[in-house]
């Protein structure tokens, strides 16, 4: 498995524009810290973000998965990118040629998705927990390491989206119509959504079912956090409005995404077998 993954290293260290976004993803994952930093003074109202309670434990975990997940399209470039570059310059064929076999070829993206997956998994936790240990009013272990069920999805999520991203890569080939798959796909979810509300179900049915589909189970393992908020939660009371939400992360959702990340790594290699290369 190390030589597996030691050749995809290569592959990407020698690529300049995968380097460029593996970065650029980093460093933006990073500037979530930056927003501790946002404060602004208007007369005598001092607005400082990091003491709104916005990085206390165990909200940290929730507010920063959320947050970074929205990132995770800079990896997904590489991913396909990944995959169109090794039809492109025929490296496929030639790893093939080598010795590769097509079940290890795919093991090898597939471990590279998960790398990519628990690297930024490790990085987010890293970053949430100091945030959390500066600015936090809560630092009691007990409190500190409650709500971890939301890192385990976010870990979850990208390696599920990156595995959908993977197969689309192969799929298609280029990196560009693979993409564009992935927005189409986006938009055909949310036009079934829209018509099974309208003709056929109640909105929570309907749901209930979308909770079904790929990208939707994917974005459903981590809930917005913004209502959780304490200061959101004092506005919505006092103008008598009921905000109670279930934010909490559910085991048959982590399951959802995982069958689908079976089907993608699977089907990427039935795809690849039958194909003459």
């Amino acid at each position: 498995m190390l030589r597996l993954l030691e050749i995809e290293f290569i592959k990407l260290w020698n690529n300049r524009s995968s380097k460029f976004l593996i970065f650029s993803y980093f460093i933006l994952l990073t500037s979530i810290a930056l927003i501790a930093a946002i404060k602004f003074d208007i007369g005598p109202v001092k607005f400082h973000l990091a003491e709104q309670g916005i990085f206390n434990f165990p909200y940290i975990w929730h507010f920063n998965t959320f947050i970074a997940a929205l990132f995770k399209m800079f990896l997904a470039i590489v991913i396909v990118s990944m995959m169109a570059n090794e039809y492109s310059y025929k490296t496929i064929k030639q790893n093939l040629i080598d010795g590769l076999s097509k079940k290890e070829f795919i093991l090898s993206k597939f471990l590279t998705v998960v790398g990519f997956s628990l690297i930024s998994t490790l990085f987010i936790f890293t970053i949430s927990l100091v945030l959390g240990l500066l600015y936090s009013d809560f630092t009691e272990a007990s409190i500190v390491f409650s709500d971890l069920e939301f890192i385990f999805a976010y870990f979850i999520k990208l390696i599920g989206f990156f595995s959908f991203c993977l197969f689309l890569g192969i799929l298609v080939k280029r990196s560009a119509f693979a993409l564009g798959f992935l927005f189409v796909w986006f938009f055909i979810e949310q036009i079934v959504k829209g018509i099974l509300i309208w003709k056929f179900f109640s909105k929570e049915t309907t749901g209930f079912i979308a909770g079904f589909f790929p990208l939707e189970s994917m974005w459903n393992l981590i809930n917005q956090p913004f209502t959780r908020f304490s200061a959101v939660q004092s506005v919505a009371n006092q103008v008598g409005e009921d905000l109670s939400y279930d934010y909490h992360v559910k085991w048959f959702e982590i399951i959802i995404v995982i069958a689908w990340t079976c089907f993608f790594i699977y089907s990427s290699y039935k795809l690849l077998k039958k194909r003459d290369l």
